[in-house]
């Protein structure tokens, strides 16, 4: 694999990480949930 195709194999992969990430956080707040970041900062803000 030359490594023009390994830095598209990378985009390609870290960009679906965050579309699932975006559209998993936009599914949740659309159903009235408590978006929750893991560290407890919007438990914080409450």
């Amino acid at each position: 694999m030359t490594s023009v195709k390994a830095a598209l194999l990378s985009f390609v992969m870290l960009s679906a990480i965050v579309l699932c990430g975006l559209g998993i956080y936009s599914a949740d707040a659309a159903n009235n949930h408590q978006a929750v970041d893991g560290y407890g900062v919007t438990a914080a803000l409450r």
